[in-house]
């Protein structure tokens, strides 16, 4: 079985990309699982230079272990881009505030800067630049967006990160109130998941 790794820690990324990757024949792992412990530094301009940057460092330490050496790996970085905010935080979503600081705290955080500001300005959008590297060097980089507004207050359990406060107008909801199902098919995640598809 071919192997994939993706570079990430983030359980709730592994449990989407499962879900997606089900049928598609590959061991999927996450670095953890995989055993990689390698120092990424992020320090990309934009969504797609950082998923190129994740992807091409792991699959440089796979290359140096012959047990990994055939492994394919793939990396996201994504992020929430709020209009109002000059499309803060952008790809420093997972920064913002801190590294350490709880999602809790971070949309709490958002939600009151945006304090008064009607709907038709809160419009926002999920961001992932997918990229992956293959063995033999090759590699390919797709984008996936889901368009929305920010919410008053947070919504849901079923998400992560930004999740609860992220609203999509079509299902009068927050991301976090969706399915598991549904969240994967309009997501900006599982977009760029299909769409990688066509290159595995």
């Amino acid at each position: 079985m071919k192997r994939l790794i993706f570079a990430t820690g983030n359980e709730g990324k592994m449990k989407e990309i499962r879900a997606i990757y089900s049928e598609m024949g590959y061991e999927v792992m996450s670095m953890k699982q995989a055993g990689i412990d390698v120092d990424i530094v992020e320090d990309g301009k934009t969504f797609e230079e950082n998923a190129v940057i994740k992807a091409s460092t792991v699959q440089n330490y796979c290359a140096s272990h012959d047990e990994l050496k055939d492994a394919i790996v793939m990396a996201d970085d994504s992020g929430l881009e709020i209009d109002y905010l000059n499309k803060e935080p952008g790809v420093y979503s997972a920064r913002y505030m801190g590294e350490d600081t709880s999602y809790d705290i971070k949309n709490a955080n958002l939600i009151e800067r945006l304090d008064g500001v009607p709907k038709e300005q809160r419009t926002a959008r999920f961001v992932c630049a997918m990229a992956v590297v293959f063995p033999d060097g090759r590699s390919e980089v797709c984008r996936g967006t889901i368009e929305g507004y920010i919410g008053y207050e947070p919504m849901g359990e079923n998400g992560f990160g930004y999740d609860p406060i992220f609203y999509v107008d079509e299902f009068g909801c927050s991301t976090a109130a969706m399915s598991p199902e549904q969240k994967n098919r309009i997501s900006h995640r599982g977009q760029a998941l299909q769409m990688m598809k066509k290159y595995l």
